[in-house]
This record gives C-alpha cells, structure tokens and sequence, in this order.
C-alpha cells in the first residue's frame, strides 16, 4: 500500500478569530491548520522529506530542551535510519536484503526489523489473512511498488501464480537470535506498516528529550500527545472520501494516541471506466471492490494504526466492524451507498468524537 492518510488538524472558526497567529501547512493530501495562543511559546514547526513522502512536527518547547536545528536534525536521522532499513526502493536497505537472500537461510536484523515484521505477521493472524506482509509482489504487478505500472491487466491465471508467491505462513522469526528467514521464497512488503512505525520512533526520541505536547506525521500518518498550541486537546478532522476536493467529513479530539487513516479514493488507476484500488486483498490476489471507502484507527501505536487500517479497508465495511468491535479497536468507517457515504464506528471510537459534529 502507497501510506496516504486523510487526516489533519484543525481549528474552529471561533478558534481563528480569537487566537493568532496561525500556521498552514499542507499534510500529505491534508491541511494542517494550528491555532496558537498569543500568551503561550511559539510551537517549534518542523518537516523534511523522507520514504518518498513529507514528514512534519509541531512541539511545544521545554526550558533546557534541543534547540529548533538540532531536534530538526535528530528527527530527520530517525526517519533515515527507519528508510534505510524498510524501503523497497533501495537496494540495500534490510528488508530488500532479506528479499534477495535464498529460501532457508537466516538474516539478522535489526530490533527494529524485527518489531515491525512481528507485528505485521500478528495483524495477518487476527485479519484471518486479508493483512498480509508478503504481498508485496501483487502490489508490484498490479503497478503500486517499485516497478512500474503494468500495460495490461493481470488475468485470473496470472494471479493465481502471484498467489504461490504470498504467504506470511511461510516466514519464520527467532527472537533471541533477531533472526528471520524464509522456507520458501517470499517479498516482504512495509509500505502499510513502516511509516506509523516511523511516527513511533520520531515520538520516543521526542519524549527522550522531555517534550510532552507534540504532533508527529509522516506521509498522512500522525501521533500526537499532551496538548495543542492552544493548550487543548489536538482536533483533528477525517477526511471527506473524495478524490476531486478536500473537506472535512468529520472532527474528533485525540491526544496521547496516534490516527491513521486508509483510503480507496487517492491512489488508483482506472481502465475503461473501472477503478483499480491500491489496496490489494492477500486472499484474492485483486485490488478491492467493496463500497467501504475510508477506515480510520486509533491506537496507542501508530505502527499499529497504520496496518490495521489497511487490514480492515481489505476486509470491507461489515466484516471490518464486526472484527473492530470484537477486538475493541477504535475505528471509524465511511462506506459508499449509491452517491451517498454512511458512517459508523466502533464502540471503543465514541469517546474521541466531537460532540455537536455530526455525522
């Protein structure tokens, strides 16, 4: 998956008129719009560019804490770490190494490496297989990886083949060794993991160094924790499922958690009218076709926001729920209805929406 969240912070318009001054930027395929108070520190804003996409921070400074360039620059080395381990795009990075190397032999990795492949093979289990790392060869061959997009459609007996390919069923791990190997070949694919594991990482060294109200986002995918600049709960707004324009489709208040956010509706390719979705099913080895077209998690972890977001935009809307709700995941589902979207959500999602919203 091509990570892309619709999800961004905002303010009310009261907020704006009493507050000043203000920021805008732009988030992945989202605003970010912070309101600050004129009696408090300015909040430090930060961004680069890392695994292909942008990444942004807003910390409020602490007294004795790293100067704007030096957290810049501490921020920036963490999210290359994390690239240099996890990109497909580059030949030696971790993940195309362990790509390369031969069925049964064993690669150390890093805790890192390791921590995110666990985690991915655990959401595989609990999705009965519709989340799945090794899938990274149908995404290439349906034209959303590194290779480039195909001239024809693949046919059935195509996929079937492709299908022989993906399995997580096949990797092994050994954790006192930080050891992983393969029985038989198999890609790994973390484009739908690595960047809320990215978000995680770029936290934790904020934290180490004493900040406590920080908004962190890479590629749409965000954490944040303590308070806004303007000394409340961080407001963020889910995305209107539209790929023609931008709106706000619903606002929720989030702090001490993280928000990820999977969309069918950004990166797709159409031939002769049908839409072909970035999502690929695992089970099916084809792009998804159900109505469910936007799913938003909150976790305590955004590596773990960002799979289970794609996990449950493969499953579609009914299936989705009924595994969000049996889990207690905070979810929140848009699903198309003719030219109408419903909503719905999770039980665990109610306390984070803003009340007065509407659906």
């Amino acid at each position: 998956r091509t990570s892309c969240s619709m999800t961004s912070v905002v303010n009310t318009a009261s907020a704006r008129k009493s507050h000043s001054p203000e920021w805008l930027f732009c988030i992945g395929l989202s605003l970010l719009l912070l309101a600050g108070c004129s009696r408090a520190p300015a909040p430090q804003q930060l961004s680069g560019q890392t695994m292909g996409t942008t990444w942004h921070v807003t910390v409020m400074p602490v007294a004795g804490g790293p100067p704007a360039a030096t957290l810049q620059a501490d921020i920036q080395a963490v999210l290359d770490a994390v690239n240099s381990s996890m990109s497909t795009y580059r030949e030696d990075s971790e993940i195309s190494r362990f790509n390369a190397l031969p069925a049964g032999d064993w690669l150390q990795v890093s805790t890192g490496f390791y921590r995110v492949l666990a985690a991915a093979i655990g959401i595989g289990r609990e999705s009965g297989g519709a989340y799945d790392v090794t899938v990274g060869p149908l995404v290439n061959r349906w034209g959303f990886g590194p290779s480039p997009a195909p001239e024809e459609l693949p046919g059935q007996a195509e996929i079937q083949q492709f299908l022989a390919q993906v399995g997580q069923d096949q990797l092994r791990l050994d954790g006192e060794g930080s050891r992983v190997r393969k029985l038989v070949p198999r890609q790994l694919d973390f484009s739908s993991i690595a960047k809320g594991f990215a978000v995680d990482q770029v936290a934790q060294q904020l934290e180490a160094a004493g900040i406590a109200n920080y908004l962190v986002e890479v590629g749409g995918e965000m954490r944040l924790a303590g308070h806004s600049p303007r000394g409340d709960t961080w407001r963020i707004a889910i995305e209107q499922p539209d790929s023609a324009g931008r709106a706000v489709a619903r606002a929720i208040r989030v702090t001490d958690a993280a928000v990820a956010t999977s969309g069918d509706y950004r990166n797709f390719f159409e031939v002769d009218g049908v839409r072909y979705s970035h999502t690929i099913d695992p089970r099916t080895g084809f792009p998804v076709r159900h109505r469910l077209v936007s799913v938003t998690v909150i976790h305590p972890r955004a590596m773990l926001a960002d799979a289970w977001a794609t996990a449950l935009s493969v499953m579609g809307a009914a299936e989705g729920r009924a595994l969000a709700q049996r889990l207690g995941l905070a979810v929140y589902f848009m699903d198309r209805e003719g030219d109408a979207l419903r909503s719905s959500h999770s039980d665990a999602f109610a306390p984070y929406l803003e009340q007065g919203a509407g659906e």
